[in-house]
C-alpha cells in the first residue's frame, strides 16, 4: 500500500494580502485668493500628484472653497469622516497631516486604562512573588 499525502487545500498566510486600507477618500478644499491656503496650493501643485500615484486605492477630490481656510477631509469605510484644518502650513506639513488621515481608522480615540486589552480576564490572576511555595526572607 502506497502512502499518499493530502493535497494542499489552503495555506495560512497570517493576513498577507488581506489588508484593507480604512481611508477610502480624501477631499482637499482650498482657496485661490487667501494667504492661509498658500501651503495647500503648493502641496496640490507639487506633492499631491506623487501621493495620488503612490495610493491608487484612495479616491482624491480637489475642490476650491472661496474665502475659507483650507481643509483636508478623510472618509473611511466605516462611514465616519475626519477633517483637519491646514491653514498657514507649509506643503510638507500638509503632507504629514494627509498621511495622518490616511493611516487613521476613522474611529474615535479611546482612552485605555490598562496596557493590554483582552476579551477574557486572566484565569491565574495577578502574579506575586509571595504566592506558591512562598519566599524565604
Amino acid at each position: 500500500m502506497t502512502i499518499r499525502g493530502l493535497p494542499q487545500i489552503s495555506t495560512g498566510r497570517n493576513g498577507v494580502g488581506a489588508f484593507i486600507l480604512q481611508c477610502k477618500r480624501l477631499d482637499f478644499h482650498y482657496c485661490d485668493w487667501a494667504g492661509s491656503s498658500r501651503g495647500m496650493n503648493g502641496f496640490i501643485k507639487s506633492l499631491l500628484p506623487k501621493f495620488a500615484a503612490a495610493h491608487p486605492q484612495i479616491e482624491i477630490t480637489v475642490s476650491p472653497r472661496p474665502r475659507k481656510h483650507p481643509v483636508v477631509v478623510g472618509h473611511y469605510v466605516n462611514g465616519k469622516t475626519k477633517s483637519i484644518e491646514v491653514k498657514n502650513m507649509e506643503p510638507m506639513q500638509v503632507l504629514q497631516k494627509v498621511k495622518l488621515l490616511r493611516d487613521a481608522s476613522g474611529e474615535k480615540d479611546k482612552r485605555t486604562t490598562k496596557p493590554v486589552t483582552s476579551i477574557n480576564e486572566s484565569v491565574r490572576g495577578i502574579w506575586s512573588p509571595y504566592h506558591g511555595n512562598g519566599m524565604r526572607v
